[in-house]
């Protein structure tokens, strides 16, 4: 068991480096690991961008709309 956590760490820090490393290693070009990354990144802020718009939408129509007082 003493063995065991050392030796994963340093297969999962080996292996992640490869998936993450380019092309042959020369460093040029993206790994499976740098591709899915951006991926993500790019999922997470298509993925925010209708939820910001409704509320920009909301903002704006509350600076522009005029509250009509009931009175009674």
């Amino acid at each position: 068991m003493e063995t065991i956590i050392p030796t994963t760490f340093s297969l999962l820090i080996t292996a992640t480096q490869v998936l993450a490393n380019g092309k042959n290693g020369l460093g040029e070009g993206l790994g499976l690991m740098a591709t899915f990354f951006m991926v993500l990144g790019i999922l997470v802020v298509f993925c925010q961008l209708l939820p910001g718009l409704m509320l920009f939408g909301g903002m704006v129509k509350g600076l522009f709309t005029s509250v009509d007082k009931k009175t009674s």
